[in-house]
C-alpha cells in the first residue's frame, strides 16, 4: 500500500519520464512541459479516451488530426529550410523565424496577463539562459548543420530526442535507464550512423558534413536540456513561458548574427534574396513556429502525451517522402537506417506505456 507521499512521488516520476521533447527546430517548447504539468492525472496521459464521456471520441479524433498536422509541418520544414539556404543562411533565417512569433506572442501576453507578466523577477537570469539555449542554441545548431548536410539526416537525428532525453535525465541525476531504454538508444544510434554513412567505406564525407552531423546532434541536446529545465516554471502559464523564452531567444539570434557578420563569417542577404524565399520563410515562421505550437499543444492535450509522442516517429518519414518527391532517390541502406530509428522510438514509447500502466496500477 502506498502512502500519499509515495503516490505524489510516483506521479512526479511518471510526469518527468514523459517530458519528451518536441523537435527543436519546430516551435517554442513549453508545449510538452505544459501538457505534462497541466494534464489532470498521470494515467490520462496514457489513456486519454473515455468512451463513457459524450463527444470524447470526436475530441480524440480532432486531437489526432491536429498532432498529425503538426508532425507533417515539422517533416516538411527540413526540405523547405534547405531550399531557403540558397538565398538566406540559417542564422539570418532564425532571426526572422523567431522574432515575428515573439512579437505576436508578446502582444497576446500583454493583452491576456498584463505588463507585469513581462517581469520575471528572480527568474530573469534563468529564463534568459533557457531561451538562449532552446530558442537560439538549438535552432542555430540544427539549421546551421542542415546547411551542410541532407534534410533526411537532420530529421532522423532530431527524431531521436525522446531517447536523448533518457540520457540527459540520467546525467542530471535522474534514475538509471532501464535495459530496454538503453537498447533503444543503441539501435537508434546505429540507425543514425546507417543513414549518415550508409556503411560505405568509400563514401566521401567532407569535414563540413561530419561537423554538420554533430551540430544537429548538439542542437537536439540543447533542446532536450531546455525542455527538461522548463519543468521548473510550472507556476507560469504556457503563454508567459513561451513568450519570454522566445524574446530572449530572438535577441540572442540577432546578437549571434551581428557577431558572425562582424567576424566576416557571414554577410547580410540582399533584399532581393529575402524576397526570393519570402513564402518559405513565412511558412517556417508562422506554420513551423507559431502554428505548430498551437496545433501540437491542443492536440497533445486531447489525445494524451504518450499518444502524441508516438507521432514524432513520422517526422523522418515525412521528410523522406518530400525528398523523394523532390527527385532524390534513397539507397536501401538509408531506408533501413531510418526504420531502425523509428522502431527504437516506437519500442521506447511502448515500454513507457507499460511502465506507466504498472506504476498507476500500484497506486
Amino acid at each position: 500500500m502506498l502512502v500519499s507521499g509515495d503516490k505524489k512521488r510516483l506521479a512526479h516520476i511518471a510526469r518527468d519520464r514523459l517530458l519528451i521533447v518536441c523537435p527543436a527546430y519546430c516551435h517554442p517548447p513549453s508545449v510538452m512541459g505544459t501538457v505534462m504539468s497541466t494534464h489532470p492525472t498521470a494515467h490520462n496521459m496514457n489513456s486519454p479516451c473515455n468512451s463513457s464521456v459524450p463527444g470524447r471520441f470526436d475530441e480524440f479524433t480532432s486531437g489526432t488530426l491536429l498532432v498529425l498536422l503538426t508532425v507533417i509541418i515539422w517533416g516538411v520544414q527540413f526540405p523547405v529550410a534547405k531550399q531557403t539556404f540558397e538565398a538566406v543562411n540559417a542564422f539570418h533565417s532564425a532571426v526572422f523565424r523567431f522574432t515575428l512569433p515573439a512579437i505576436i506572442l508578446l502582444i497576446a501576453l500583454v493583452i491576456r496577463e498584463g505588463w507585469s507578466a513581462l517581469n520575471a523577477g528572480r527568474d530573469t537570469l534563468r529564463i534568459t539562459a533557457l531561451g538562449v539555449i532552446g530558442m537560439c542554441g538549438a535552432p542555430s545548431l540544427i539549421f546551421g548543420g542542415l546547411m551542410f548536410t541532407r534534410p533526411e539526416i537532420a530529421a532522423t537525428i532530431v527524431a531521436t530526442q525522446p531517447l536523448l532525453t533518457v540520457m540527459v535525465q540520467r546525467l542530471m541525476g535522474g534514475e538509471k535507464p532501464a535495459l530496454v531504454s538503453l537498447l533503444c538508444i543503441g539501435v537508434a544510434f546505429l540507425g543514425v550512423v546507417t543513414v549518415v554513412t550508409q556503411w560505405n567505406t568509400s563514401l566521401d564525407l567532407s569535414a563540413s558534413e561530419i561537423a554538420a552531423v554533430f551540430m544537429v546532434l548538439a542542437g537536439a541536446l540543447c533542446f532536450v536540456v531546455y525542455t527538461i529545465a522548463c519543468a521548473r516554471f510550472r507556476h507560469w502559464s504556457s503563454l508567459r513561458l513561451t513568450t519570454l523564452a522566445l524574446m530572449s531567444g530572438a535577441t540572442a539570434n540577432t546578437l549571434l548574427v551581428m557577431a558572425l557578420v562582424s567576424a566576416g563569417l557571414l554577410s547580410h542577404p540582399a533584399a532581393s534574396e529575402w524576397l526570393e524565399v519570402k513564402w518559405e520563410l513565412l511558412f517556417l515562421a508562422f506554420a513551423g513556429v507559431l502554428g505548430a505550437m498551437f496545433t501540437w499543444n491542443i492536440g497533445a492535450r486531447r489525445i494524451g502525451a504518450l499518444n502524441a509522442m508516438l507521432f514524432i516517429n513520422l517526422i523522418p518519414v515525412v521528410t523522406f517522402i518530400i525528398r523523394y518527391m523532390q527527385g532524390y532517390r534513397f539507397e536501401t541502406v538509408e531506408l533501413v537506417g531510418a526504420a531502425m530509428v523509428i522502431a527504437a522510438l516506437s519500442t521506447q514509447n511502448l515500454f513507457m506505456r507499460f511502465q506507466m500502466s504498472r506504476n498507476t496500477s500500484s497506486i
